[in-house]
Formats: structure tokens, C-alpha cells, sequence
């Protein structure tokens, strides 16, 4: 098995800690070529379709791709920006906000960079970067707060498949999730709050996540009994009785049954049983995307209002709200634990001291500057 290149090293570095902030993915624009290319390689994922890969790359490359592409590309249209893409904007703003609450708390030489499971910058790229800058201990922390095998174990694939085909591998560490972890639940009740103290309190709190078959379920997943536990921490949080809120699943595709239940007919089933206000929010999403701004605030929308709904609130995602940094840096905190990242001045003095020494030491030995010498 051929191994990647390794990038140059240069004696007397100081090795150097990382933080990969890893989303779903985005189409690069909200053009038919550039979804299709997404659709492509996030439908091509073993982990995110469970059918014989012979049998799906004919019905995905002959009824699925030249079909869905232009009608997705469509609805990426009515959520563009002048940014781009909402999901990529809100998340690089995450990382950069996570790095900047890190070094407040004193983290030193702690790099937070932003990754994509699906599109760009993709995974590969970014870990390049990051052995490229001598990075020895990497934290990836997915923005999934509950665990899934379609979703945490993929970028689990991806990261081991990368560093399969590398000769030196840093220290790994892989957040799993955060689903009930207290600053991520605060981030939530704090964003709920300060929408009804503007807006108001509907009827009922519609508490929906993205869904997964129901057979991914039964063979172990345990994406849905992670849901649920947030909804109640949140509940419990916001002081709310079991018949105040409501857990349902959304973004169903195919003739499967999935998770239960169903966002869209259940919020029209509570417009017929007389509620004229809910308030919908996604806590599974930590940034706004197509599934949370197109399909739950204009399609869900319509389905409410059309069955006889009169006011649907939108809670907007965690996205770059100071609770959400600050529960981000809580969780980072906790994965960092033990590496060398908050200093005392004479450890940070001994630090460059050692790289120093080594790299005088490598010296006398004859060893060149940087390995890239050696090739001369």
C-alpha cells in the first residue's frame, strides 16, 4: 500500500495542537453541476445508504442524482447568501470563534480549523494542512451533538482512512458526542429563552432532528434514544411538562419507514387539533442549514399554515451564539485534557528550550536542517 508523502520537518519545532471542527457538508454553489457533485459523493457514503453498493450506484447515477440534483440546487437557491452557504459560514465563524474563547482561556498554540465530511474544504485537505504546520495531537470534534453511524462513524472513516496511508500519525482524539453535555443544553435553553422573550411562547415546542431509518435503529444506532435524552435535558431546563413539547423526525427520504414521528404531519395534525401557535426548533443542527431554513421554515411552515395553523416560529440553530462558543470551549476543554496546551512561563520556556537543544543536537549528529534538505 503506497503511504502518503510526508511534508518537510524542520528541527527545533515545537509540535504543534489542533481542534478539526467537521460538518456535513455543502454544494461549493447552489448550481445543478455543484449539487450533483455533493448528492454524488454524500449518497456514494456506505454509512449514509445501507444497500449493496452494485444496486445503489445504478439506481443513484439513473434516478437519483439526475432527478434530485436540479430540484436540490433549486432550494439551495432560496437560502444562499452573499457569503455562500449558510452551514459553511456559520460553521467557519464557529471555529473561529471556538479558537479565539480558547486562547481567552489561556490554550496556547491550540489551531481550530473548520472541515467538511462532504465537499470542501474536505477532510484530506485540511489534515494536510495540518501536518504540513507539524501538528502532533489532533481533537475532532463533529457537529453532530448526537451520535450516529451515519454521520460521527463516517467522519470516523474518513480521518482513519487519511492517516491509513500516513507514516506519521499524530495523537487522535475523536469526540463521540455532546448530546447531554451541560454547556450545549444551557446553549440551547438560552437560545429558546431569548426567542420567547422577544417573541413570545407558542402552544407547544416542537423539538425536531434530522431522521434515520428506522432499521439503522434497530440494528444498534443509538441516534434516537440520544435525541430524546436532549429534548428532556432541554425541557427540564426550560421548566416544561411532558405535554408541552413534542420530539419528531424530519428530512425523510425514500419509501423506508424512518424514525417517528414525522415532523411535517404531525405539525399539521396539531394545526386540526385547534393549536393556532408553535414554535419549532432543531437542536440536533448547531448551524442553519437547507434542512433547518428551507425545509422546516417554508416547507413545514406551509404544511402548518395550510392545515389551518396561524402563527409557526422558527428558532434559529445554536449557530455563532456566545452560549454555543462557550459550551463549544467546555467540550474542546474536556478533550484536550492532559496535552500541553496551557502553560506556566517557565514551561513555555523549557518548550522552546527543548526544540532548540534538539534541534543543535540533530546538528551535531549531521543531521540536515530540514528533511527537505536531504533530498538536494
Amino acid at each position: 500500500m503506497p503511504f502518503r508523502k510526508e511534508p518537510p520537518f524542520t528541527h527545533g519545532t515545537v509540535p504543534g495542537n489542533a481542534i478539526v471542527l467537521v460538518n456535513l457538508g455543502t454544494p461549493d454553489e447552489p448550481s445543478r453541476k455543484a449539487v450533483r457533485r455533493y448528492l454524488k459523493q454524500f449518497l456514494s457514503d456506505p454509512r449514509v445508504v445501507e444497500i449493496p453498493s452494485k444496486v445503489w450506484w445504478f439506481i443513484l447515477n439513473f434516478f437519483i442524482l439526475p432527478f434530485r440534483s436540479g430540484k436540490s440546487a433549486a432550494k439551495y437557491r432560496t437560502i444562499w447568501t452573499r457569503e455562500g452557504s449558510p452551514l459553511k459560514v456559520h460553521t467557519a465563524k464557529q471555529a473561529a470563534l471556538l479558537g479565539k474563547q480558547l486562547a481567552e482561556r489561556e490554550h496556547e498554540n491550540v489551531k481550530v480549523v473548520m472541515a467538511m465530511r462532504y465537499g470542501s474544504p474536505s477532510l484530506p485537505e485540511v489534515l494536510d494542512q495540518l501536518k504540513a504546520e507539524h501538528v502532533e495531537r489532533i481533537v475532532v470534534l463533529p457537529a453532530y451533538p448526537q451520535y450516529s453511524g451515519t454521520t460521527t462513524a463516517s467522519v470516523w472513516d474518513a480521518v482513519y482512512a487519511y492517516f491509513g496511508k500516513s507514516r506519521n500519525v499524530p495523537e487522535l482524539r475523536l469526540v463521540k458526542h455532546y448530546h447531554d453535555h451541560e454547556g450545549y443544553i444551557e446553549a440551547l435553553r438560552e437560545r429558546v429563552e431569548s426567542y420567547w422573550e422577544t417573541h413570545g411562547r407558542g402552544q407547544k415546542l416542537v423539538m425536531s432532528f434530522h431522521g434515520i431509518p428506522k432499521r439503522t435503529l434497530l440494528l444498534g444506532d443509538p441516534y434516537f434514544c440520544e435525541c430524546h435524552k436532549t429534548a428532556r435535558l432541554l425541557a427540564v431546563a426550560l421548566g416544561m411538562g411532558a405535554d408541552e413539547y413534542i420530539v419528531t423526525f424530519q428530512s425523510r427520504f425514500g419509501k423506508a419507514e424512518w424514525l417517528q414521528p414525522y415532523t411535517a404531519p404531525t405539525v399539521q395534525e396539531l394545526a386540526r387539533q385547534g393549536l393556532e401557535r408553535i414554535d419549532v426548533i432543531c437542536p440536533g443542527f448547531t448551524s442553519d442549514c437547507l434542512e433547518t431554513l428551507e425545509e422546516i421554515n417554508m416547507e413545514v411552515r406551509h404544511d402548518f399554515e395550510s392545515a389551518g395553523g396561524k402563527e409557526f416560529h422558527y428558532i434559529p440553530c445554536l449557530n455563532d451564539s456566545p452560549a454555543w462558543i462557550s459550551g463549544l470551549a467546555e467540550i474542546a476543554e474536556q478533550h484536550l485534557i492532559g496535552w500541553p496546551t496551557i502553560l506556566t512561563p517557565a514551561q513555555r520556556a523549557a518548550q522552546k528550550r527543548d526544540a532548540q537543544v534538539g534541534a543543535q543536537y540533530a546538528a551535531q549528529l549531521g543531521a540536515p536542517a530540514s528533511v527537505a534538505d536531504l533530498l538536494k
